[in-house]
């Protein structure tokens, strides 16, 4: 069937079609259904799900209205006419059900659900169903080898020039846990101290449950999205990169599954290990540090789900030709002294300019995670790492370093109290008695922060005045919480009324 488009000017990170009610009856088609869509007497063609809008309202019975992903994927232009047809539904929807029964699956049934997840011919709900049975059933080694591969065969592949490709990445799950900016720093100005032939072309993510991802950070002071070419360029100026990976279609189907996870506020431990090592694949990593935090409120409860999954990643990974180190770190508590993007590159610059106010801990577990890949790198003692990268910190190279990447994103440190200034609404949280810090939930300070409007508005998050084991006194400050607007603020206080999420004794 001809149709004429109309665009819509709606960016939904999917494919969208809407068809007027009369037109979706004349084909048989109900909400939800698929169609193949493709300009006249053109060959290339992308499968939407359906909407349907009917009555005398934006469409007439000829026209379709198209979604911007659909009008740049087949160049189309306004009034353009294009052909549609019913689409069958995937034969991926019947491995989903297989897993969702709690079946393994084989590489063909993996990669088939993983391709059409690239190709947008799952709708959401599908995708959905999918991360819940991975969510409900888990996976088993080879199968979770088998989604790796399969989200690196349909992605695009980064090869640089330099025999020595670094990479580094944390599980998630703690709070304000802000060591890649720094490390990344301290590890790039490394590689021009020690005169060594590699890169670390660093891509992070958004936040999927947390109140700030690497990306998100970075965004308050520099671009972080790039094509593949521009980021050649800047790692050719500074050896180093701190960009978003979502935007570069490396294992994009990964991109697509954490946007449904985002919603259901899921992140199965097969997928977390697919989607890490996919994308260190894709830009041909040759050294990996995974950075695996534990504890009360972090995704892994204890030391020793902590070494189950370290011992998974290594099997897997060698599995996959891929070398990697696995260290374990302490997730009982927010790492620095901000959750949300403005006061979590507050604490990064704070380190890396030594400030005298820096959140100790940020840097000590910063200095870690840089001393522990330079020795993977460098094949060198870890004292004699550690030693190397105090001094390109103390020294503030590794400051240096920081300003050069984000001046070759477009971005610099001038103005930085206006792009990294607070909300203008903040409530001072008070002890109600003396004590001392308990327990400080990450999941429960990410929520409280997500409300306050975090990541999506940088001024807005928690600043944390007292860590674990520190002394309180009565009615004396423990954090701060900036918010937008009224409503969300008011919301937040309410929910650390009910959730608590410091306790002190």
């Amino acid at each position: 069937m001809l149709l004429k488009v109309k665009p819509l000017k709606l960016l939904a990170g999917k494919p969208i079609a809407i068809l007027h009610e009369e037109t979706a009856r004349f084909l048989n088609l109900h909400v939800g259904k698929r169609i193949r869509i493709k300009g006249y007497g053109r060959k290339k063609e992308i499968v939407a799900p359906i909407d349907l809008t009917g009555g005398r309202t934006m469409l007439s019975k000829g026209e379709i209205a198209l979604s911007q992903e659909i009008i740049k994927t087949l160049n189309l232009k306004s009034k353009a006419i294009i052909e549609i047809s019913p689409a069958l539904k995937p034969l991926s929807l019947s491995y989903i059900h297989k897993k969702l029964e709690g079946q393994s699956l084989t590489f063909t049934e993996i990669y088939s659900i993983i391709s059409d997840i690239v190709r947008n011919e799952l709708t959401e709900a599908e995708v959905a169903f999918f991360v819940s049975s991975v969510a409900m059933h888990g996976m088993s080694i080879n199968e979770t080898v088998a989604m790796t591969k399969a989200m690196v065969r349909t992605g695009h592949k980064i090869k640089f020039d330099e025999p020595i490709i670094i990479d580094k990445h944390s599980i998630g799950g703690v709070e304000g846990n802000r060591t890649t900016p720094i490390v990344v720093s301290i590890i790039a100005a490394a590689i021009d101290h020690l005169k060594l032939k590699a890169v670390m072309p660093k891509t992070s993510s958004r936040a999927i449950t947390s109140a700030a991802g690497t990306a998100d950070v970075i965004e308050t002071l520099a671009r972080v999205e790039f094509s593949i070419p521009e980021i050649k360029k800047i790692i050719n100026k500074t050896k180093a990169c701190l960009v978003w990976g979502g935007s570069l279609g490396l294992a994009p189907a990964d991109d697509k599954i954490i946007q449904v996870e985002r919603i259901l506020s899921l992140d199965p431990e097969a997928q977390l290990i697919a989607s890490i090592l996919s994308k260190k694949l894709s830009v041909n990593a040759t050294h990996v540090l995974i950075d695996v935090s534990y504890g009360n409120g972090a995704k892994m409860r204890n030391k020793l789900e902590a070494l189950r999954l370290k011992s998974k990643f290594e099997k897997i990974a060698s599995m996959m030709n891929l070398n990697i180190k696995v260290v374990l770190t302490d997730g009982s508590q927010p790492i620095g002294n901000g959750i949300g993007t403005a006061l979590e590159m507050r604490d990064v610059i704070a380190v890396l300019r030594q400030d005298k106010q820096m959140p100790l801990d940020l840097e000590q577990r910063s200095i870690f995670l840089a001393s522990e890949l330079l020795s993977f790198v460098k094949k060198i003692p870890i004292k004699e790492a550690e030693t190397i990268v105090k001094g390109l910190i103390i020294s503030g190279k590794a400051f240096e370093k920081f300003r050069e990447i984000l001046k070759a994103q477009g971005g610099n440190l001038s103005d930085i109290e206006e792009k990294l200034k607070l909300a203008k609404l903040k409530e001072d949280i008070r002890s109600a008695k003396a004590g001392i810090v308990i327990e400080i939930s990450n999941k429960k300070m990410a929520r409280i922060g997500r409300i306050l409007g975090a990541p999506a508005d940088h001024g807005a998050g928690i600043f944390l005045h007292k860590h674990l084991n520190d002394k309180v006194k009565k009615n004396e400050k423990i954090f701060t919480i900036y918010a937008g607007t009224k409503a969300e603020l008011e919301y937040a206080k309410n929910l650390v009324k009910r959730t608590k999420p410091m306790i002190i004794k």
